[in-house]
């Protein structure tokens, strides 16, 4: 081969790997971790309980799992969502169902969902939250803003 050809070979292989590498780690599935709390309620509410919500999305397939705990709430918890989109400190409607329905909650809720191309967007801009519903509180008792990591 020739000495420039050979370069030119080196280069676009060299330019291939690292689009690919780029291309593969903006990929990569991200977990974190969503507390949740009374406070976070809007409005907020005086409650012992708390959770922790531990998630994995992968943003290759949309799709989104879960495990989630709770523990001292008021009342026993009835239903648990995902709402969105709403920024924190707002509400907005049931994207997801955490629980199922008509089946109250118990900790640990594990679970996962395949997330339309609009619930991603939601979920990437920090527009989903968390929300645990009890009878005492029925519009929600502990919530956490889903913020994932930003690469």
């Amino acid at each position: 081969m020739r000495p420039t050809r050979t370069w030119s070979v080196l280069l676009a292989l060299a330019l291939f790997g690292w689009i690919t590498s780029a291309t593969l780690a903006h990929s990569a599935p991200v977990s974190f971790s969503v507390p949740l709390s009374g406070a976070a309620q809007v409005p907020p509410v005086s409650t012992p309980g708390t959770g922790t919500a531990d998630l994995t999305y992968d943003p290759t397939t949309r799709l989104l799992t879960w495990s989630i705990t709770f523990s001292g709430l008021s009342s026993p918890a009835t239903m648990a969502h995902f709402h969105g989109p709403a920024a924190a400190g707002k509400n907005a409607g049931v994207q997801i169902w955490i629980s199922k329905r008509g089946a109250a909650p118990t900790s640990p809720m594990t679970g996962s969902a395949t997330l339309t191309p609009e619930q991603a967007t939601m979920l990437m801009d920090d527009e989903f939250y968390i929300n645990i519903h009890s009878q005492d509180h029925p519009a929600g008792e502990i919530r956490g803003q889903v913020v994932p990591p930003k690469s």
